[in-house]
């Protein structure tokens, strides 16, 4: 797995490429938490090149949503794949989270 980190119009974009499983988890769990810490108030995960995701990848979107709605910042994300999107729908989390079809959408959206 690969993250890479841009910011556009004030909002930081993490770019997932690969498997989120419990190997990357921790990678992107450890990012999302220093952005947290040094004040990054949106956050749009691009999942455009993201194959896999488990519980682990999930419970790390949880924690951003947390923390930045604690902090009336939002979180959304983008590019998500069909299969993908089925495990957010069957889990809910398309209720939590913004899903956009595209980066050029979310952050409009946002």
């Amino acid at each position: 797995m690969a993250l890479n980190e841009t910011k556009e119009n004030g909002i930081t974009i993490i770019t997932v490429n690969g498997n989120l499983d419990a190997e990357g988890t921790q990678d992107m769990e450890e990012r999302v938490i220093g952005l947290l810490e040094n004040g990054e108030r949106s956050l749009l995960f691009d999942f455009s090149d993201l194959d896999y995701i488990n519980s682990s990848g999930l419970r790390v979107l949880v924690l951003a949503y947390q923390r930045l709605k604690k902090n009336q910042g939002s979180v959304a994300i983008c590019g998500i794949k069909d299969y993908i999107q089925e495990v957010f729908e069957v889990s809910g989390y398309d209720k939590i989270f913004p899903l956009y079809p595209n980066r050029t959408d979310a952050i409009s959206g946002m």
